[in-house]
C-alpha cells in the first residue's frame, strides 16, 4: 500500500492515525483508567502493520508518527497531518478504542478500535469501515482492518 492509499485509508491513531476509533460506551482519555490513559500518551512510531491482510511497506511505515495526549490525536503520513480526538474504554476486553477524526483525511469519520500496552509497546487494531470493533489483533483479506504495532518514540 502506498501513502497515497494510505492516507485514504488510515485513521491517525493510530496512527492512526491510527485516525478515530469509537465506542458508543467508550470513556473520555481522562476518565478512563489513570494508569491506561496516561500509559498510551506521547509520541510513537510504527514497528510493523498491516491492512486487509497485506503487510504495509516498511518505507510507508517510516513516514508515519502519532501522537497521543489528552484524548487528542495527531498523525504525520508523508508529512501529511490527520487530527482529532480518542477515547480508550480499558475494561472492555479486548481494550477498546475509538478515534475520531477532525482535521485531515478522516474528518468526520470515526474508527471502532481494540488496543494492547506492554511496556513501550502499543498494539491497535482499527476498522477503518468504522462499523464495529474488531475482537482480535488481526487482519484478512477483504476487510478494512488495519493493525499497527508502535513503539514509543525516541525523545
Amino acid at each position: 500500500m502506498n501513502a497515497t492509499e494510505l492516507i485514504n485509508h488510515l485513521p491517525a491513531a493510530a496512527g492512526l492515525f491510527a485516525a478515530g476509533l469509537l465506542l458508543a460506551a467508550a470513556l473520555p482519555a481522562e476518565a478512563a483508567s489513570p494508569s491506561d490513559a496516561k500509559a498510551v500518551e506521547g509520541a510513537w512510531t510504527p514497528l510493523k502493520a498491516e491492512i486487509g491482510g497485506r503487510a504495509m511497506d516498511q518505507a510507508v511505515l517510516k513516514t508515519i508518527s502519532l501522537k497521543l495526549q489528552d484524548g487528542k490525536y495527531e498523525v504525520l503520513v508523508a508529512g501529511h497531518p490527520d487530527k482529532g480526538t480518542y477515547t480508550i474504554e480499558p475494561a472492555a476486553q479486548p481494550k477498546g478504542m475509538s478515534v475520531t477524526g477532525t482535521e485531515g483525511p478522516n474528518q468526520g469519520k470515526t474508527f471502532p478500535a481494540i488496543y494492547e500496552l506492554e511496556g513501550t509497546t502499543l498494539r491497535i487494531c482499527y476498522d477503518l469501515s468504522g462499523k464495529k470493533r474488531p475482537q482480535e489483533f488481526k487482519t484478512e483479506a477483504g476487510t478494512l482492518l488495519y493493525l499497527v504495532t508502535y513503539t514509543r518514540a525516541k525523545e
